[in-house]
């Protein structure tokens, strides 16, 4: 039978009433979002080197010539890594968080410290070990955006059912778990069933606990449609789906932040979502209202 006008604009939307192709499209945007912090650590590693006043210009372009290659590598193997579900021991998963930092701690104002994980212990799943190493990757991103930090601590260490990873930093203390800049990274942790701690300390830094389970999340329930939403939270889907915060979407319908959180919490219930990032993706697949 001849395919209807209708059914190619499913197909081309990624079938977005299909719970299969929801998945999909949640998966794919945790792949762009790990990517993109990839290109931000890259970005940020390569303007370290370029300003450190340690390197010579030539000595600096060559560095800078380095870390562009191994993103280079990196990108082209992307997808063929992120096929293969291997289980990795945590001191090797951390390995590669060293290398993957390892231009900002030789060249950046930041000063990062690593304290290195037991050698035993149960492995972690592939899909666990890439996740652990984007969430940390985006926190010492934030904490550099931030400024104020100087000196950030790593730690890893698995209690066999469970990935356990802290930060702390020489801040201000003045971080949240609501923050904007922890927001991210918040709905990566929640996305794998996990959990985040913030402490801070005025004046004396802040402390991020995180827990990944293990074994994976069960499957996320078929998603809702858009039918059902208020006309105003289809104004709070519409520019969230752009990548803005709530402060931006606040300002932007001329309600109050607490009320954008309202909303997006609610959003995300309707939906059956667990991030923001896979709101977005529902709602760029969803038919044109």
């Amino acid at each position: 039978m001849a395919q209807t006008a209708k059914d190619a604009e499913a197909e081309a939307a990624g079938a977005p009433d299909d719970p299969a192709g929801r998945l999909a499209l949640a998966d794919l945007s945790r792949a762009l979002g790990d990517q993109a912090d990839r290109h931000a650590l890259t970005l940020e590693s390569i303007l370290a080197v370029l300003r450190s006043p340690r390197l010579s210009d030539t000595a600096a372009r060559a560095e800078a010539v380095d870390v562009a290659s191994a993103a280079l590598v990196h990108l082209r193997t992307a997808t063929d890594q992120h096929r293969v579900a291997l289980l990795e021991p945590v001191s090797g998963a951390f390995s590669r968080l060293r290398a993957d930092l390892r231009p900002l701690v030789r060249f950046g104002d930041i000063d990062v410290q690593f304290v290195e994980p037991p050698a035993t212990g149960r492995a972690l799943p592939g899909a666990i070990a890439r996740s652990a190493r984007a969430i940390v990757r985006a926190a010492v991103l934030a904490l550099v955006d931030a400024g104020a930090a100087r000196r950030v601590r790593i730690q890893w260490d698995c209690d066999g059912r469970n990935l356990l990873m802290q930060l702390r930093d020489d801040g201000a203390g003045t971080l949240d778990a609501h923050d904007d800049a922890l927001r991210p990274i918040a709905e990566r942790v929640v996305a794998l069933d996990g959990s985040l701690g913030v402490e801070s300390t005025s004046g004396w830094g802040s402390v991020l606990d995180i827990t990944i389970p293990l074994d994976p999340p069960p499957g996320a329930a078929a998603a809702g449609d858009d039918s059902d939403l208020t006309p105003r939270e289809l104004d709070v889907l519409r520019l969230l789906s752009t990548g803005i915060g709530n402060r931006e979407i606040a300002e932007g319908l001329g309600i109050s932040l607490n009320t954008v959180k309202y909303h997006v919490a609610n959003l995300l219930r309707k939906h059956g979502a667990r991030t923001r990032t896979e709101l977005a993706a529902f709602h760029a697949a969803a038919p044109s209202r």
